[in-house]
């Protein structure tokens, strides 16, 4: 890898790790940000804006998923949804409101309209989000600071001539909301909506697909410019920037957590301060948002040469994966495409089940970087199209290293489709891609 990176940063010295880490990038031969003064490696400076791509999701498409939501509703039978802050709630009314002890619920019934409960003072901030949505008219009942928001919400359902029956509490909704409701509302079950909320956003349209498409492309783009622009001796913070600086010129936040060495073989890191030198495994782990829609990207590699074993565990992992995804298609259970990919690593001699390979193969991903559904033993719901989920087994040995490819595909009637190529080698860990 050391001699393909070269003619690329061979003049290029960081002046002093520590101040690089605390100051942002400082590289001789870097090139300057028009709109901050920033330097940067070339390979990020001359990344371009990919923004416009973005198409955002509109009011009439929330308002189907709303639709959607009372079909599965009806299935369930329940006779409303009850939505708290989050992400749910933005799926399908564009309303971003952050959590607190304070009650903000918008209740969408099974019949007549929607309507909000929220603090008095609150109110005008409300309906200001709540015309951004497709439930711009729905009622607001409003609560002093004294008085029980669920008594609004029970109030709510009554004047919709819900008085008994199955209320469903999205699956986030603070326990203390939820009871609370429960009791303002003794003849009303609260139960799990899960299976209206998952049931929803498990299952991705064409215009969802086509933005988690651009967010694992933005990804991949940025780490492959990252890391031409990588070099022995800058720390974990140095990779982050450049990371994070590739995602910016793309027109889009992101970041990823980045583990060299024997920290690579912890799934999810170390905060232990960490340095990269030649020869040794390098693991990164992050991604993007596009108008609301994850990436979720690993990618494993080495500055210099790798050694053997290294070699070894990385085509195993890629054979891994690889069996994941063939794995993959409509009516296929979960757990049997986390059994394709341990079968691999087990037969590879790293078994038996959890020991090398220490978690399940992937998560469903979407609005939240896990969602459903998920890759993993026990998991019997038939996979359907539209479902989409990383694929990302992994081989961690304690002391050693670790390895892990990581990326998303999506569930067609067919089989499964990557939205981004797979990472060839440890040498070339990007191959041709060239966005």
């Amino acid at each position: 890898m050391m001699e393909l990176l070269t003619p690329l940063i061979s003049r290029r010295h960081f002046l002093e790790t520590s101040t690089v880490a605390a100051a942002g990038l400082t590289l001789a031969g870097c090139e300057p940000t028009e709109a901050s003064g920033e330097t940067l490696p070339p390979s990020i400076a001359r990344l371009e804006s990919w923004a416009d791509r973005a198409r955002p999701i509109t009011t009439n498409e929330r308002a189907a998923r709303v639709e959607n939501a009372k079909q599965l509703m009806r299935e369930q039978r329940l006779s409303g949804l009850a939505l708290c802050g989050g992400t749910s709630m933005v799926y399908f009314t564009n309303i971003n409101w952050g959590g607190g002890e304070r009650l903000f619920t918008v209740v969408i019934p099974i019949q007549g309209d929607a309507f909000v409960v929220c603090p008095a003072f609150e109110e005008d901030r409300a309906r200001e989000q709540l015309a951004l949505g497709p439930l711009g008219g729905s009622q607001v009942y409003t609560w002093e600071e004294h008085e029980s928001p669920y008594e609004r919400v029970a109030q709510g359902l009554g004047d919709r001539g819900i008085k008994t029956g199955r209320i469903g509490a999205e699956e986030t909704m603070q326990f203390r909301f939820s009871n609370g409701i429960a009791l303002a509302a003794p003849a009303i079950d609260v139960v799990d909506a899960t299976p209206v909320t998952g049931g929803c956003r498990g299952v991705k349209d064409a215009h969802e697909i086509e933005l988690m498409t651009l967010a694992n492309e933005v990804t991949l783009t940025a780490y492959k410019a990252a890391y031409l622009a990588m070099e022995e001796g800058m720390t974990q913070g140095d990779v982050g920037s450049l990371i994070r600086s590739a995602h910016q010129r793309l027109g889009f936040s992101g970041s990823a957590s980045v583990q060299t060495g024997e920290w690579s073989a912890l799934p999810h890191g170390s905060i232990t301060p960490q340095v990269i030198r030649e020869g040794t495994i390098l693991l990164i782990d992050g991604g993007c948002g596009v108008e609301g829609y994850r990436s979720d990207m690993s990618r494993t590699f080495v500055l210099g040469q790798p050694s053997d074993i290294m070699r070894e565990r990385f085509d195993i992992e890629l054979e891994a994966q690889t069996a994941a995804y063939h794995a993959a298609g409509p009516g296929v259970l979960p757990e049997d495409v986390d059994a394709a990919a341990r079968k691999v690593i087990e037969d590879a001699g790293y078994g038996p089940g959890y020991t090398y390979f220490t978690h399940r193969v992937g998560h469903g991903i979407g609005m939240d970087g896990h969602e459903w559904p998920y890759l993993v033993k026990g998991n019997r719901t038939p996979l359907i199209a539209g479902n989409v989920f990383s694929d990302e087994p992994g081989i961690y040995v304690p002391g050693e290293f670790g390895v892990r490819l990581e990326d998303c595909m999506y569930i067609t009637d067919s089989g499964a489709e990557l939205f981004t190529p797979q990472s060839p080698s440890l040498e070339d860990p990007f191959g041709g891609w060239d966005h």
